[in-house]
């Protein structure tokens, strides 16, 4: 494999079999988080409104054995979908957010969101459902309780052809598509079945990026790429995944069903693994110095390695910068973004990663 110009070699002159071995001493450049400027992504799936109130607690209450928490704050940020596209958008890049909302007071705040963050919104509102909220009190620092409003069922049929038909409309403009799947209703068999269809009709330049739900991963079929954690992963393969063996056996039975030609599986603290054919696994080590909070870092990764693909980017190469956004956000606390500049930093001052070949001779 060929890496694109934003990766420069460390040594020159090497070739043949030597070239391979060269891969593990890559760099990227900093001049590849400029180049993801303007670049224009599609992000579908379930979008959430993540709300925090924040107070203290004091005393129990007198009613029941639970802390009464006092708030004193309350914030509301994207989440799901909306957190993918938050992404793209702190890259500097051009993301349009298609996906459902309910007609409430929750909807009214996302649209406010998604302006603020600089998303192209394109929203279908459904009267029957309520938009998807995740509440989370929190008290000195601590998650006390997290309520949940939504409704997971299949979208109305009125509500699903509205989104296919913006889909539709959307997708001339549009290479690089993320599906960010959190079984909320979005995904269906008839929905996967009419996305796959256009993207196949649109030519070989389209490609699907999915962020995966273990139970729809049969629907997934014909996407280009998958990015599951390393639970997902198992669970989508059917098999426990603990050792490097492990990862390997469930990322080659995945390439075969649901049947993507690549695979990215995050691995947390012990990096990425891609798999970019059955005979092609890349061990992109962590480039994070400390970890606080992985909330969000999947969203990070397949924002920003859609990004990298919509700027032309390798795939490894891709995954390398995705990578290094990924090392970012775990340092901090809650859901977290990286800009452009803390990007280009990071590629420029931390060591490059090790990348390693994993032996795909494991048991099927």
């Amino acid at each position: 494999m060929t890496l694109s110009g934003c990766v420069a070699p460390t040594e020159k002159g090497v070739s043949g079999s030597g070239q391979e071995e060269a891969m593990h001493r890559k760099v990227l450049s900093p001049q590849c988080v400029e180049d993801l400027s303007g670049r224009r992504v599609l992000v579908v799936g379930d979008l959430m409104l993540d709300a925090y109130l924040f107070g203290d607690a004091e005393r129990i209450s007198p009613e029941a054995p639970v802390p009464v928490v006092r708030i004193e704050e309350e914030r509301h940020l994207l989440g799901g979908a909306g957190n993918v596209a938050r992404n793209i958008a702190a890259l500097g890049g051009k993301a349009t957010l298609l996906g459902v909302t309910g007609e409430d007071r929750e909807a009214v705040i996302l649209r406010s969101l998604l302006d603020r963050e600089g998303i192209t919104p394109c929203l279908v509102s459904a009267s029957s459902r309520p938009t998807t909220v995740k509440t989370r009190v929190m008290a000195r620092r601590q998650q006390m309780v997290r309520l949940d409003r939504e409704d997971a069922s299949p979208l109305p049929k009125d509500t699903l052809l509205a989104v296919l038909s913006h889909f539709d409309d959307l997708l001339e403009e549009h290479d690089i598509i993320i599906l960010s799947d959190y079984a909320k209703g979005i995904v269906s068999p008839e929905f996967m079945t009419h996305v796959m269809r256009r993207i196949d009709l649109a030519g070989r330049e389209k490609r699907l990026l999915v962020d995966p739900k273990p139970a729809n991963a049969p629907l997934y079929q014909g996407a280009f790429l998958m990015t599951p954690n390393t639970r997902e992963a198992g669970e989508c393969a059917g098999c426990p995944v603990h050792a490097r063996e492990d990862i390997v056996r469930a990322g080659l039975r995945l390439l075969k069903d649901p049947g993507c030609p690549c695979l990215l599986i995050t691995l947390g603290a012990e990096g990425m693994a891609l798999f970019s054919g059955s005979d092609e696994i890349w061990h992109i080590p962590t480039m994070a110095r400390d970890v606080f909070d992985v909330t969000g870092a999947g969203d990070t990764v397949i924002a920003t390695l859609g990004l990298g693909l919509a700027a032309g980017m390798d795939l490894l190469a891709a995954c390398m910068l995705a990578n290094y956004a990924a090392g970012l956000v775990v340092a901090r606390v809650g859901a977290a973004t990286v800009s452009p500049e803390e990007l280009a930093e990071a590629i420029r001052h931390l060591p490059a990663p090790a990348l390693s070949r994993w032996s795909a001779c494991c048991p099927a």
